[in-house]
């Protein structure tokens, strides 16, 4: 594992993944204690597993309602459900990611200047989103409903 240090001073979060393929175009990602079936087949019929783009726009999914959890356990920010659209484009030559769109919708009858510190929170503390921000553009709004 990396022995990075971050520029905090803070431990490292280290965190290990394993995947392995079961037969042709079928794989098996380990994480957590969960089974995630894989879409890994090259060039063959496409299947109903979701492949490396899928996880990785997930993941970012995922990084947005953590840090929507985090706000809310840190400033009492009150919401009764979240949904997150997120749309991402890539390319393929040279074959990176382009561009992520997103829209999180927040049950919540918090004041419109929370929910915007909130959406400004979570670019600013995402490991996820940074990271994916540093190598594409990412745009994204949050709306609210009431609850």
């Amino acid at each position: 594992m990396d022995s990075h240090q971050p520029p905090d001073g803070s431990a490292p979060q280290a965190y290990r993944i394993t995947a392995e393929a079961v037969h042709e175009g079928a794989a098996v990602l380990h994480a957590a204690g969960t089974d995630i079936p894989l879409a890994a087949a090259w060039g063959g019929p496409p299947t109903e597993d979701p492949g490396p783009a899928d996880l990785l726009a997930g993941a970012f999914a995922a990084c947005l309602l953590k840090n929507l959890a985090r706000a809310a356990a840190l400033t009492g920010f009150s919401y009764t459900s979240a949904h997150v659209q997120v749309d991402a484009r890539r390319q393929d030559r040279p074959p990176t990611f382009v561009a992520i769109d997103y829209v999180l919708t927040v049950g919540t009858d918090e004041p419109e200047r929370r929910l915007e510190l909130v959406h400004r929170n979570l670019a600013k503390f995402g490991t996820v989103y940074n990271t994916l921000a540093a190598v594409c553009e990412i745009d994204g709004r949050i709306e609210a409903h009431a609850p």
